[in-house]
């Protein structure tokens, strides 16, 4: 039998820069070498953990040198939680290295010719940025690094935070997290306390069993609260001890939801939240704009850099009052509502029929009448008929998902006579794949970087497209 052949540890590999998923890059014998949770300037020793033909990924194991850019962390779960990876990074590199992601990948893959790229957004708050937080119950919380190396025996310990990355499995309790302001932290903390003191089991990822399965918090800019606590099974008289201790500890709580949800993957799609105390909603504003947001709502998850991300948008869009505007996975309407005071028509068009029912309601309480929202399959409805139906599109907006659009949705774009396309993605590389399909008719005249997620790789793009003349 043959044996697998150890892969090396190569010395002293000094890291030059960041590279695609926040990793850093360093050339060793004319190979790429990609490693995480390292920044330009760092001097390493690194475990190749896989080699490709073209390119090696490794994990550092030992620092002989450290960048002269790297800072504290503020998170003392960090290097093990799998969010904020950028930490120790200096926001400003952040945002330099969100921006030179967004110009490779408009270069590399797009390779279409590019105008000058506009300084990326920085976010006003590095930290306290989300409005929404999920957090996960397992019955074995993951043990850091130096409590494995210490040869102690693992006791079985409940967690409440989030998963590791990669390991579906695997729960990293979380004492304090930065990124959502409070009482976030202290509701998460008082839910496990009082589950410990009163015996309510953690859910078993592996064995799917247990009372106690996720939490997800909730909060708009003016402190509005939703929590929805999700079951893995009903237990009335524990379910209703637990809410009401929930609700009287934090009267804050304007909407206190509960989901029983028995199946093995804990998506909230299929599953029908229940109203326990308060409002069925919270209602976030946006420049005088007000939206609807239930448990199941979309909404950008850091408020301020969404309108900063809708303004753009708008700016882009160059409405003078008259257009027919196109608004592509319309979600619940931000966009198309936030854009309706300045066109003449917008059409919304959106998969998921809740949100667009949600869309409706967002139209309605900004007594907005000139928006019309559809659900279905974007390549589907996005087709001459309904251009022929509802006329045709001066200007598309289009936000997709981080897979990009389908492409029968670029050719209907490419055939829908559309003068100007903004294109909002979280995702640069899908984005400039979805261009160069767009480039026999379209042209990039301005791109603008926002980011979103201080602390991660992660940048929104907003690109305008012009039609070629």
């Amino acid at each position: 039998m043959s044996r697998k052949k150890e892969l090396p540890i190569l010395e002293k590999v000094r890291i030059t820069d960041i590279g695609a998923e926040g990793n850093a890059i360093a050339r060793v014998d004319n190979m790429v070498l990609f490693v995480p949770m390292l920044i330009p300037g760092d001097v390493v020793d690194v475990k190749v953990v896989r080699k490709r033909k073209k390119y090696l990924e490794g994990r550092a194991v030992k620092f002989h040198e450290y960048s002269s850019d790297r800072i504290t962390p503020r998170c003392s779960h960090f290097g093990v939680c799998g969010g904020c990876r950028w930490q120790h990074l200096p926001y400003r590199l952040q945002l330099k290295y969100k921006e030179q992601q967004v110009i490779d990948s408009l270069q590399r893959i797009g390779r279409v010719e590019l105008p000058e790229i506009k300084p990326v957004i920085g976010s006003g708050n590095e930290y306290f940025y989300r409005n929404k937080l999920e957090f996960t119950f397992s019955d074995r919380r993951w043990l850091t690094f130096e409590e494995v190396a210490s040869g102690l025996p693992a006791a079985k310990e409940p967690a409440l935070g989030f998963h590791i990355p990669g390991l579906f499995d695997k729960v990293l309790d979380i004492n304090e997290c930065f990124l959502q302001p409070e009482p976030s932290n202290a509701i998460r903390n008082s839910i496990r306390k009082y589950a410990i003191e009163n015996d309510l089991s953690f859910f078993d990822l592996k064995e799917q069993g247990g009372f106690l399965r996720n939490v997800i918090i909730r909060n708009t800019l003016k402190g509005n609260l939703m929590l929805i606590v999700v079951l893995f099974h009903e237990d009335r008289e524990k379910r209703e001890k637990l809410l009401d201790f929930l609700a009287d500890s934090f009267p804050g709580i304007s909407s206190l939801f509960y989901v029983i949800n028995s199946k093995k993957n804990s998506s909230l799609g299929d599953q029908e939240p229940v109203l326990y105390r308060g409002q069925d909603h919270i209602t976030e504003e946006m420049d005088g704009l007000s939206f609807r947001i239930g448990p199941k709502s979309f909404y950008q998850t850091n408020t301020c850099q969404g309108i900063e991300l809708y303004r753009v948008a708008k700016e882009f869009a160059g409405l003078t009052g008259i257009e027919t505007v196109y608004d592509l996975y319309t979600g619940t309407g931000t966009i198309a509502c936030y854009l309706a005071g300045s066109a003449s028509k917008v059409v919304g068009i959106e998969y998921v029929d809740e949100a667009v029912q949600d869309a409706r309601v967002n139209a309605g309480i900004n007594g907005i009448n000139n928006t019309m929202f559809l659900s279905g399959d974007m390549k589907n409805v996005l087709t001459q008929q309904l251009f022929e139906n509802q006329g045709y599109p001066d200007v598309i907006i289009t936000d997709p998902p981080r897979a990009g659009m389908h492409d029968d949705v670029t050719k209907a774009i490419l055939n829908s006579g559309a003068e100007r396309i903004v294109y909002v993605s979280c995702n640069p590389a899908t984005q400039a794949r979805d261009i160069s399909l767009l480039a026999e008719g379209y042209y990039v005249a301005d791109v603008q970087p926002v980011d979103m997620f201080p602390h991660t790789h992660h940048v929104e793009n907003v690109v305008l497209l012009r039609r070629n003349k």
